[in-house]
């Protein structure tokens, strides 16, 4: 019986001792405090555009001329000198054209004509001195303008019948050349393909289409409610999709001063000039996005904006003491980033700051 209520005494104690603890702990956890510390670093207030890195001048080579494609010299991605030859078109004119350019020949030759006798008539008026200088001149230049015209068309008429002709003692043949310096981006015919010519009544056949790849630029947009604090020349660190160990920078170049919507979004249309080149593996096209950074702070005192309370213009923020004492203190604020921000006064370097749960919605 004795050793009966033993146990049952040590029972009682080991489990009011259990309790004891437990409650304890559970006292404790409810009365725990998490705290943030105020530490220098840095803001960074940016805006964020997305877009694509892009040429920032792109060149469709057309012909004036009609005809077949007879030779490609050049492929996709080829690097190409300006005046290097790219497509050689053999002319395949239609009858009209024909006829157009023999037409032309006819007129223009008509027109030479009667002014060259009317120089020769106001000439001998002018040696009578019955016109003046500037009368005869100016039937002169009108002669002149005249006589090139009848040339010019001559040399298309024979472009068309040959494929060749000469122009300012220079021989020219139905071989497109590069206007540019730069990269073959796309090659648009084949040898065999027909070739419609750019006049002022057509766009004409694309051939090719050249670009200086040393002149990239990002073209993105921004979003309505940033592009009030962007100005040409801020920085801007781009990061491309394709290439994410890569640090590129830019500067602002142009921003629209036109809104437009996509998505029900105002956006506003950006470019940003990349400044650093040596990016080989940079193409045109790559998806980016660039962060324009519109304002940037080192070595100033941040605390995460979550653990401070703004009442009107005020904010304030709760300090553990070194008693365990929680003091609610004013505080002054300046650049945020939305997660962070800097705190000018009311606080310093390893201040312990209250970090309250956030509050239950019902």
């Amino acid at each position: 019986m004795f050793k009966k209520i033993i146990i049952i005494g040590v029972i009682v104690v080991f489990v009011g001792g259990f309790l004891f603890l437990l409650l304890k702990g559970s006292g404790n956890k409810g009365n725990s405090i998490t705290t943030v510390k105020a530490e220098r670093g840095k803001i960074v207030d940016k805006a964020v555009a997305i877009g694509r890195i892009e040429p920032e001048n792109q060149i469709a080579v057309k012909s004036k001329i009609s005809g077949i494609v007879k030779t490609v010299f050049v492929e996709m991605g080829d690097v190409v000198k300006k005046g290097d030859p790219l497509v050689e078109i053999s002319p395949n004119p239609t009858p009209l054209e024909f006829a157009e350019a023999k037409r032309q020949v006819e007129i223009d030759s008509v027109n030479y004509e009667n002014l060259r006798k009317e120089c020769e008539r106001t000439q001998e008026l002018l040696d009578k001195k019955l016109i003046s200088q500037q009368e005869f001149d100016q039937i002169s230049r009108s002669s002149g303008e005249a006589e090139l015209r009848l040339k010019l068309s001559q040399e298309k008429l024979s472009l068309i019948e040959k494929g060749k002709t000469n122009i300012a003692d220079r021989k020219i043949e139905s071989v497109i050349t590069s206007p540019i310096t730069g990269t073959v981006l796309e090659k648009k015919i084949n040898m065999g393909d027909p070739v419609v010519p750019l006049t002022s009544y057509q766009a004409g056949t694309e051939l090719f289409t050249l670009a200086n790849m040393n002149d990239l630029i990002f073209r993105g947009t921004v979003d309505e409610i940033d592009v009030g604090k962007l100005g040409e020349g801020m920085s801007a660190d781009l990061k491309i999709g394709a290439l994410p160990d890569d640090s590129i920078q830019g500067l602002v170049h142009r921003i629209s001063p036109k809104a437009k919507m996509e998505d029900n979004a105002t956006l506003f249309d950006v470019e940003i000039r990349i400044t650093r080149t040596g990016f080989e593996t940079l193409r045109a096209g790559y998806s980016a996005n660039a962060d324009i950074i519109i304002q940037k702070k080192e070595d100033i005192l941040v605390i995460p904006e979550r653990v401070v309370e703004f009442k009107e213009d005020t904010a304030f923020v709760e300090v553990k003491q070194p008693n365990g004492e929680i003091v609610k203190k004013t505080i002054k604020t300046g650049l945020s980033d939305g997660l962070n921000i800097e705190v000018v006064e009311g606080l310093k370097e390893g201040d312990l700051l209250v970090e309250r749960p956030p509050k239950e919605i019902k």
